[in-house]
């Protein structure tokens, strides 16, 4: 079976296990574990912020920035389909009790969407529009890079407006290969940034937030309130090191596989978003027929892609994923799709 549903499906390597199995460790919950401190050392000199603190999940990085930079009653400023607002079960107005507005179309905006989406300070009958939260990939908008001169405008915007700024970055190391620019580029104009390191890197578990250090202590004390506290986790702190050591120059290959799965849906006649996929992302228009329908057809020939709408497919590359595996994926995906095609009038795939 070809899985193309999540970069989040790799499984570690012996390499990576071994790093797992003999890392040094001690109770982080006391700040004692060696190898989760390197791990945190090592994220906040990538990102160039002060401080660093390791996470279970993308979900956990965003949602402690949310209620570090923003208040209960206030809203939060995000792109279209962001991920802290579609993919976080709703813990924004559960956990720090804020609202979301959107901004811009497609999951990328200027400053001009953002300056239209924010109420006055004067209206104390609104919401106090407080935070901006930028996704860089987009993953709904199809692993979209967020340009860094329109990331400069929008964060120059949010600056003048009195707003903070948080970088939902779990794949921003995607980001970092297709524009060539350093981590700590993209991460400048933010206060606090997560990054993921099971999210294309394919460690089996963890993300980071990192800011200035003050906020990090409070991030700390907040983890633990809801649950995060961990004890010897340098098992888990020593699979994103090695992450992060080996695996990210290696997501130009996702990237090339994903172009080359375009390309050969679009020689079959697939119906593909317009534009081509800019990381490991693809996108895939499925018209009249229920994108489910093809899921279940999919799976029937081999290949795990997922419904991110009900009409579209996504179908995501990553490192367990080859050259040849991209090529039989793409076989069977276009048949699945001439099956449902070819079938009887009226009949039904079994979901």
């Amino acid at each position: 079976m070809i899985d193309l549903r999540s970069d989040t499906v790799t499984k570690p390597s012996r390499a990576m296990r071994e790093a797992m199995a003999e890392a040094e460790v001690g109770d982080d919950v006391y700040g004692e574990d060696p190898t989760v401190l390197a791990l945190e050392r090592e994220v906040a000199e990538l990102l160039g912020k002060e401080a660093a603190l390791f996470v279970s999940s993308g979900t956990m990085g965003n949602q402690l920035a949310i209620s570090l930079l923003a208040r209960p009653g206030d809203e939060v400023i995000v792109g279209e389909g962001a991920h802290v607002v579609f993919y976080e079960s709703g813990a924004g107005p559960a956990l720090s009790g804020v609202q979301f507005a959107v901004a811009g179309r497609g999951g990328l905006f200027g400053p001009e969407d953002l300056a239209a989406s924010v109420h006055p300070p004067s209206a104390y009958y609104c919401p106090r529009s407080s935070l901006v939260c930028l996704e860089n990939t987009h993953n709904r908008a199809g692993g979209r890079v967020f340009p860094q001169d329109l990331v400069l405008a929008v964060a120059q915007e949010a600056r003048a407006l009195g707003l903070r700024l948080h970088l939902d970055g779990a794949r921003l190391w995607n980001a970092c290969i297709r524009t060539g620019r350093a981590p700590a580029e993209l991460a400048a104009p933010f206060d606090t940034v997560s990054v993921c390191f099971s999210k294309g890197l394919g460690a089996p578990v963890g993300s980071a937030l990192a800011g200035p250090r003050e906020l990090l202590v409070e991030a700390r004390r907040t983890r633990k309130r809801w649950g995060g506290g961990m004890r010897q986790i340098g098992i888990l702190a020593a699979g994103a090191r090695f992450a992060l050591a080996h695996n990210r120059g290696r997501l130009a290959d996702d990237h090339a596989h994903a172009e080359l799965l375009y390309e050969r849906l679009r020689g079959a006649g697939a119906a593909l978003l317009p534009h081509a996929p800019e990381t490991n992302i693809v996108q895939i228009d499925t018209g009249a027929t229920l994108a489910a329908e093809v899921v279940t057809a999919a799976r029937e020939h081999g290949v795990l892609v997922n419904a991110s709408s009900r009409h579209r497919l996504r179908a995501v590359t990553h490192l367990d994923i080859s050259r040849e595996d991209v090529t039989r994926a793409a076989e069977a995906l276009t048949r699945a799709a001439q099956a449902l095609e070819t079938r009887p009038a009226g009949q039904q795939v079994q979901a």
